[in-house]
């Protein structure tokens, strides 16, 4: 009985804690003060189900509980006296015992539904003035649902420096008096960057680890997936936010056939498209075009998703339309002015056009200084050498690039390559 309710409460924790943290947030105008409500409000389901019994409505009875737990935290500290007339005329604090509303049909136009709270909850958690480490790590926390424990796991870092970045993060924001609100005007726009650039960069350690011996993090995919469907629902006239949510679904949709038995890495040409994830490749494609459809001119998201499209419509590498991958990576250039993004053009160049006209790209960027630790550049140009018959050099490069990575996996499919070359 002991573990059905304790794993009742996770299950329920994960899926409902960002809006309960988001409602307390909007009544307390805190972010530390509304988790820890929050997690008041789990101890006391751990106290009080295994007694009492699962209330059906499990996200209600957690919902409910907090908000309880905030009017009495308001009622006790008499120095917090006015805030406690203003929430006296919130209704919805007022009505605690009515069941909250958990339908999934998110309305933009309401001005403080669940949707609205869980918005500005996550602008909060992405505001500039906290350095980006801190930002992941407080919107795992708060609106991944993921533990102190689970966010270092991922990361590969010490608990304790996810504890003290999200201390820091709470802190930062209360002495500065961050209102809990969603930006307006010029400032959506910059934030909404910010918001999402944290959300990608979860995925993007999530589908390829930094360093460690996996080379895919799932459960960081499946929270940035979260996330990204969560953001394009709250922003629906945001072309960004639908872009980044298609760019995911449609790289996540490679994930299965990304690794072979053995565990290690398959690169995008070998890859088995039958295993691809058919039903992420149509949310992919629906969120791209809800992106296209506003009509407005495509972001660096939407033209990525717009590459990855290309892939996924693609019965198999041969048959990639390149040349389009080509002029989409170009257009993202002109907006991003990324030597990251120059050395991806390169490799689409080289299937439309042939590996020499490729290299000439490639070593174009050898001098880039943000280049110069990124072990894709090595591991790009072997290839083309590879292919242009210089294996010798090809070899260097492979063995260069699996100098500069500390992802195990990836270390032993360059080295691998290496030894390849070396043979030929």
């Amino acid at each position: 009985m002991q573990d059905a309710v304790h794993q009742a409460v996770a299950g329920v924790w994960r899926i409902e804690s960002a809006r309960i943290v988001a409602a307390l947030a909007r009544m307390v105008r805190d972010i530390g003060l509304a988790e820890e409500l929050a997690q008041d409000a789990l101890v006391a389901a751990l106290e009080s189900w295994p007694v009492d019994g699962i209330p059906d409505n499990r996200g209600a009875w957690l919902m409910t509980t907090a908000k309880n737990r905030a009017l009495d935290r308001f009622r006790r500290d008499k120095s917090l006296a006015d805030k406690l007339a203003q929430i006296g005329q919130d209704l919805e604090a007022q009505e605690a015992l009515v069941v909250p509303d958990f339908s999934d049909s998110l309305d933009e136009h309401r001005s403080d539904g669940v949707a609205d709270d869980l918005l500005r909850l996550i602008f909060t958690a992405c505001h500039p003035l906290l350095s980006q480490e801190a930002r992941v790590a407080l919107t795992l926390k708060l609106l991944g649902g993921l533990s102190t424990e689970e966010i270092a796991r991922a990361f590969l870092i010490p608990e304790a420096t996810v504890a003290q970045r999200i201390v820091r993060a709470k802190k930062t924001l209360a002495q500065a008096r961050v209102p809990f609100e969603v930006p307006r005007g010029p400032a959506l726009q910059e934030r909404l960057e910010a918001v999402l650039e944290v959300v990608y960069l979860i995925f993007n350690e999530g589908y390829t680890a930094t360093s460690g011996d996996a080379w895919m993090r799932p459960a960081l995919m499946d929270e940035a997936l979260r996330l990204g469907r969560m953001l394009a629902e709250l922003a629906p006239g945001e072309p960004e936010a639908h872009g980044l949510a298609a760019l995911m679904e449609l790289q996540a949709s490679r994930a299965a056939a990304r690794t072979g038995a053995d565990g290690r890495p398959v690169l995008l040409a070998d890859q088995d498209r039958s295993r691809w994830d058919r039903l992420l490749i149509r949310r992919g494609m629906t969120a791209l075009r809800r992106a296209e459809a506003l009509g407005r001119p495509s972001g660096p998201y939407a033209l990525q998703a717009a590459i990855a499209a290309c892939h996924a419509q693609a019965p198999s590498a041969a048959q990639t339309d390149w040349a389009r991958i080509a002029s989409l990576y170009a257009a993202l250039g002109a907006i991003t002015a990324s030597p990251i993004v120059e050395l991806n053009r390169a490799v689409a160049v080289s299937m439309a056009e042939g590996p020499e006209a490729a290299l000439a790209i490639v070593d174009a960027l050898r001098a880039e200084r943000a280049l110069q630790r990124y072990q894709w550049l090595p591991s790009v140009r072997g290839d083309l050498l590879a292919r242009l018959g210089r294996h010798e050099e090809a070899r260097e490069e492979f063995l260069r690039a699996a100098a500069l990575t500390a992802n195990d996996r990836e270390k032993a499919l360059l080295l691998e390559r290496a030894q390849q070359a070396a043979r030929r």
